[in-house]
């Protein structure tokens, strides 16, 4: 942001709640936001599909230093799954490759969904941002270069169906980082003997946080002022509110700052924790070290 004098640019830190709109990237919705909040520095904390929609939370200034923390959180989305077809990428974006008749109903599907709830063992797909050998999955899959995965674990927390009509099979699915939304709907029409891919994909929550509290690229355009767009957003302890709070006293703020241990004077947390000086300034994330002390982590005072 541009202060009154004209020539200074004043840094733009937090955490902003994007509705991504379909057909465009997630670093490409990125883009757009940065220029509109005239931010140096912008960061996402986890891509959404291009055809997907729905909650992107993007970080900017200091705040892009805890986007990693997001990538951990679980991931709610409402997926509608075409079954009957399978495509090359597993979404709309690719060529039907196949077509089967469709013998399911709701009691099969429900008997097929029972075997991806809770722990499973999960395939990555070729049209994903994993690398091999430092070159991304779906940039070999466009060269017809299908390389071997290995299966990861991940949790599947609420896998609902809401409803099924005409080969449409829409759902709700809770699950935790590093599951694929397209691997469930490949995997899923494989289970059927039909084939299916993801037809709509949105993503609703992101942890604690709701796509209803984000706001779409279209109404950043339409603020008249920066300023009116940096009050959407999030500072970055309060992005964070879900971690302890603690206080130290005003002597080991300085300490605490240059990466220095200080003594522990509350019972001792896990994790992350946010550190605040006596006068309630954010100094940043600390963790206890099992001896009695906290250790600063990032530090942004």
């Amino acid at each position: 942001m541009i202060n009154r004098s004209g020539n200074e640019r004043i840094p733009v830190n937090g955490l902003l709640l994007l509705d991504k709109p379909s057909g465009l990237s997630s670093n490409q919705a990125l883009a757009r936001a940065k220029r509109l909040l005239q931010a140096k520095k912008g960061g996402h904390t986890g891509a959404l599909d291009p055809i997907a929609t729905g909650l992107l939370p993007l970080c900017f200034g200091n705040t892009t230093r805890i986007a990693g923390i997001f990538l951990n959180f679980d991931k709610t989305y409402q997926v509608s799954i075409r079954l009957g077809e399978t495509t090359e990428t597993g979404d709309t974006e690719g060529e039907v490759v196949s077509r089967s008749a469709v013998n399911a109903n709701i009691a099969s599907i429900e008997q097929a969904l029972d075997r991806f709830r809770g722990k499973i063992q999960q395939l990555p797909p070729m049209y994903s941002a994993l690398k091999k050998d430092g070159v991304p999955l779906y940039k070999l899959a466009r060269k017809n270069q299908i390389v071997e995965r290995d299966p990861r674990e991940v949790t599947v927390h609420k896998l609902e169906v809401i409803d099924y009509i005409g080969n449409n099979l829409s759902l709700i699915v809770k699950c935790s980082k590093g599951f694929y939304i397209r691997s469930l709907a490949m995997d899923l029409g494989e289970v059927l003997r039909c084939g299916g891919h993801v037809q709509v994909l949105r993503r609703v929550e992101v942890g604690k946080y709701s796509v209803h509290d984000a706001i779409t690229l279209e109404e950043l355009e339409a603020m008249p002022v920066h300023e009116e767009r940096h009050g959407y957003l999030t500072p970055t302890d309060q992005a964070l509110n879900h971690l302890v709070e603690f206080k130290i006293p005003k002597e080991e703020a300085s300490s605490f700052c240059q990466g220095q241990p200080i003594p522990l004077t509350i019972p001792r947390w896990e994790g992350l924790g946010r550190i605040y000086s006596a006068d309630g300034i954010f100094l940043g994330l600390g963790e206890c070290d099992g001896v009695g002390n906290i250790c600063p982590r990032k530090v942004f005072a």
